[in-house]
């Protein structure tokens, strides 16, 4: 079954995560996939830039507790994502919760539908938004970031934008996305490349300082007592045991 469905239209290669039935979680071998999917977009001359889209109601749930990818493999996602020399655009017209938001930032422009939601749930289930933080921090607002990260709660489309996790949000994407795909095909391959470069700079620093130690983080997390609990209760559909 193929997990990533791909289309094109005027140099625009688009990705749509297409595994509706787990809302869209990164397992293992949906991971694997969309990094295959986006090897061959930027190695394809005929793509001037990515659009990364959904099929369902989520964007993407998170990692798929069932079929984890290992902490290593999201790393090299997000990375790849980030220097990939061509732009990669997020359109979400669903709803993002934890593993799903380090693909969003790891995009180089990011719109969604006004009716998107957004969570951080990753504390509710006994682990914290590790590898992930590797391109949300270097983008997003701390003081923001501090309240979602710390509590799980849902914000709004309008809220992501302002902590930077979106470019904007409209109750229309296609057509806030227009100008912007125009804008990419009216731009030059080289020069969309080394803006790209200028603009990642500081995120691939992040990555080179503190990725093997958040991926360290992620799998001692997701190895401990309280994530068992907290990924037993998600899936038992109940509060987990620290509830009070």
């Amino acid at each position: 079954m193929t997990l990533i469905a791909r289309t094109r239209a005027r140099a625009v290669e688009t990705l749509s995560l297409d595994s509706p039935h787990n809302r869209n979680a990164l397992s293992a071998a949906l991971v694997g996939e969309l990094a295959d999917a986006l090897t061959d977009a930027g190695e394809d001359t005929g793509v001037r830039a990515i659009v990364l889209t959904h099929s369902g109601n989520t964007f993407s749930a998170g990692a798929d507790l069932k079929d984890p990818p290992p902490p290593e493999a999201l790393v090299a996602l997000l990375r790849q994502i980030i220097e990939l020399p061509k732009p990669v655009v997020a359109r979400v017209t669903g709803h993002v919760r934890a593993g799903g938001l380090g693909l969003l930032a790891a995009c180089d422009i990011a719109v969604a539908a006004t009716d998107a939601t957004f969570a951080f749930t990753e504390v509710r289930i006994g682990v914290a938004p590790a590898v992930i933080s590797l391109p949300i921090l270097p983008r997003t607002d701390p003081r923001a970031l501090a309240r979602h990260y710390l509590t799980g709660e849902r914000f709004a489309a309008s809220e992501a934008v302002a902590t930077g996790l979106l470019t904007t949000c409209d109750s229309d994407v296609d057509k806030a996305l227009d100008p912007i795909l125009e804008g990419l095909r009216r731009s030059a391959p080289d020069a969309l490349a080394e803006t790209k470069r200028l603009l990642t700079a500081r995120v691939l620093e992040a990555f080179d300082r503190d990725a093997a130690d958040l991926t360290a983080l992620s799998a001692r997390l997701f190895s401990s007592p309280q994530a068992r609990e907290g990924m037993t209760a998600f899936l038992e559909r109940r509060d987990p045991a620290w509830v009070v």
